[in-house]
């Protein structure tokens, strides 16, 4: 087959297998996505030299596959998304770096202080709760006397609206006593935890 024609079919393909594989950008893949289009991206060069683009394409269609067969698994079995993906580590507790977190994870405090910088904060004392995500990012919740104003709280401030009571009901940072208390306020349907 013609090098150039071999080329071409392994970009469409590689295209096509890798937009059915999913959207996410590089900083956002899991383990197992990384891993799959590290593969794909090293098989799709292998037919140009050796002249087997059809087994190539067979292959990188069968990494789409486990991954997407992976996916599905982890949606189902809290266990197998905790192995395959893991889970978020706090690393950050009431602006209180957890030293001990972050030599199991192999982060520098200036590693973290950097990425913090990075998303705009000056302070650690004003994190209230931070995390490591498994794609790698930070997630936090600052505390509440570093927390931006909200319009929704300005106009509470100035009485320009009643206060909504399904608002009060929800309790600040549910998102993060997931991981710090191990309890769910808002279960998650059973398919999607």
């Amino acid at each position: 087959m013609n090098f150039a024609l071999a080329a071409l079919i392994m970009v469409f393909a590689g295209v096509l297998l890798l937009r059915l594989a999913g959207r996410k950008s590089i900083s956002q893949m899991t383990l197992a996505e990384t891993v799959v289009m590290i593969s794909i991206g090293s098989i799709i060069v292998k037919p140009i030299v050796e002249q087997s683009v059809w087994k190539t394409v067979v292959a990188a269609g069968i990494f789409v596959a486990a991954l997407v067969f992976m996916e599905i698994v982890q949606l189902k079995f809290n266990a197998v998304e905790k192995f395959i993906t893991g889970k978020s580590k706090v690393i950050i507790q009431d602006g209180i770096i957890d030293i001990h977190q972050l030599k199991k994870l192999r982060i520098s405090v200036d590693e973290l202080e950097m990425r913090i910088r990075i998303s705009g904060i000056n302070k650690i004392e004003n994190i209230k709760t931070a995390t490591l995500e498994p794609n790698g990012q930070i997630g936090y919740e600052l505390t509440d006397e570093a927390k931006p104003l909200t319009v929704g709280e300005f106009k509470r401030l100035m009485g320009l609206t009643a206060q909504n009571p399904i608002a009060d009901q929800t309790p600040p940072g549910e998102l993060f006593a997931e991981l710090v208390n191990g309890e769910h306020k808002n279960p998650h349907p059973s398919k999607l935890k």
